[in-house]
């Protein structure tokens, strides 16, 4: 008996499938690359790495030899300073700060206004740079004459250098010993009436000695406050620069862990890299290796350097143009045009919800070494998750989130694992196409690896560290310009 012809699909029917099969035809497969899933570690943490020991026999031992116009320093992050903690224990304290300097960040940019010292006859301390949060990653060098070790905080999100000086009123604990300006020949005292003083965002002045004072307020609480001064600067190779304004603080107080103090990297006037631009030009580089690398490993060799090598052989399509805000001369902002997941544009990551508004002063996204994880605007960072989120469908994700993160995979038991590609596009042509490190991270010990980006409500978009891993991160400030250049280590 013959069968009988199967049924006739609708025409609408028939449509949906012939358009379902085009779609799956046309899809693009999405773009992965392999993350070796290490979890944290359980142990805790025994002793210090090399740089962070208080060793004054050789003040730069872990300073490279300088090449013409460049000097070189070897840089640690924080958490080499710690003891008697485990590595969750340590990312824990990361985030709280995090959170702390982020939100202190976007209330500067958003509120700064651009004003200087009006007249004479104020009788108070300079609140001087802006209250950043502590910072993440350190180098040393050396200060005065003799040269007194220095091991300092390395901020581009702030001016201002300091460090803490004999006597101290109040001073927190340090690696080495605290700088004492009375055994220094090169060290200066800064007028009431020095321009320099009036450079501050605002001025003070101690009428007994007519001495120029500072004083910088930090969000997690933290202060630092004393004379502003003079001083020689000691380099790798031996290089001197004298005459570098600087605060001694005889007042310090807070979570600045070993540092000595802080070496500000930002745009203004104050700022390090100003300071010895005629000397060494405006430019400085630094490459900062993950911050989960074996202390004893030779790839945690971080470096930062000054001058002419900074710049290496960095091509121009790896460059992208500084944003300039008005009202906020410190930040380094970029312009961050897209994000792509496994391949794709992100629609939603928009270039208007990342513009600054150089009227208000409002927006925009700013490179900041001292904040861990990248913030992006509310609506482009719902965007990228939701992204990832689909992009990751193969990975079992795991409930709840940790701290500021909300996506989280649970990688328990596997050692390699698949996930999607996310680069960041910038004006220009620039692109950074992230390793998998440095946006998926372990979380604890157990196998949960956390989606490291977040979002803010505060205005201002910040690339922070950890997407910066491995690159080496170049600030031409004599081009008005800033690369990402992967391998950079």
């Amino acid at each position: 008996m013959p069968m009988a012809p199967p049924p006739l699909l609708p025409l609408s029917a028939l449509l949906l499938l012939l358009l379902t099969a085009a779609s799956h035809a046309s899809a693009k497969p999405v773009q992965t690359q392999s993350l070796l899933a290490t979890p944290l570690s359980p142990d805790r943490v025994s002793a210090p790495s090399e740089l962070a020991r208080d060793d004054d026999t050789n003040v730069f031992a872990a300073a490279e030899d300088a090449v013409a116009g460049t000097v070189r320093f070897r840089v640690v992050h924080r958490d080499d300073f710690s003891k008697n903690a485990t590595a969750a224990e340590l990312l824990a304290h990361r985030l709280e700060r995090d959170e702390k300097r982020a939100a202190r960040l976007s209330a500067a940019a958003g509120a700064a206004n651009g004003t200087r010292r009006g007249g004479g006859g104020v009788v108070a301390p300079v609140v001087s740079g802006l209250a950043q949060g502590s910072g993440e990653y350190f180098t040393k060098i050396g200060v005065g004459t003799p040269a007194t070790p220095a091991l300092m905080v390395l901020d581009t999100g702030s001016d201002v250098v300091w460090l803490q000086c004999a006597p101290c009123r109040r001073c927190y604990e340090q690696s080495g010993q605290v700088f004492d300006p009375r055994r220094s020949r090169s060290y200066g005292a800064v007028g009431c009436a020095a321009p320099l003083c009036r450079r501050l965002d605002s001025g003070g002045c101690d009428l007994r000695r007519s001495a120029c004072l500072y004083q910088v307020a930090y969000g997690d609480g933290s202060v630092t406050a004393g004379d502003f001064a003079t001083e020689t600067l000691t380099f790798a190779g031996g290089a001197r620069v004298a005459r570098v304004a600087l605060g001694c603080g005889h007042d310090n107080e807070g979570l600045f862990v070993a540092a000595a103090g802080l070496l500000g990297l930002g745009r203004g006037s104050l700022s390090f890299p100003t300071q010895i631009s005629r000397r060494y030009g405006r430019s400085f580089s630094y490459c900062l290796v993950d911050r989960t690398s074996s202390a004893n490993s030779a790839s945690r060799s971080s470096t930062v350097t000054f001058g002419s090598g900074a710049l290496g052989s960095t091509v121009a399509s790896s460059f992208t143009p500084m944003v300039k805000n008005p009202r906020m001369e410190t930040f380094y902002y970029v312009q961050l045009i897209g994000i792509s997941v496994g391949g794709a544009r992100v629609p939603g990551v928009a270039n208007s919800d990342l513009r600054l508004d150089p009227s208000s002063g409002r927006g925009g996204v700013i490179v900041d070494s001292g904040t861990s994880v990248t913030r992006l605007a509310r609506a482009a960072y719902s965007a990228l998750r939701d992204a990832f989120r689909g992009a990751a469908a193969g990975l079992r994700l795991s409930p709840g989130g940790f701290s500021l993160f909300d996506t989280c995979y649970d990688l328990s038991g596997r050692k390699v694992v698949k996930v999607p590609t996310v680069s960041m596009h910038f004006a220009g042509g620039a692109e950074a196409a992230l390793p998998p490190e440095n946006y998926l991270i372990p979380v604890d010990s157990k196998g949960t690896f956390c989606f490291a980006f977040a979002g803010t409500d505060g205005g201002v978009s910040i690339i922070g560290n950890i997407q910066q891993q491995g690159f080496r991160v170049v600030f031409d400030g004599d081009g008005q310009r800033v690369a990402f250049v992967p391998k950079g280590c």
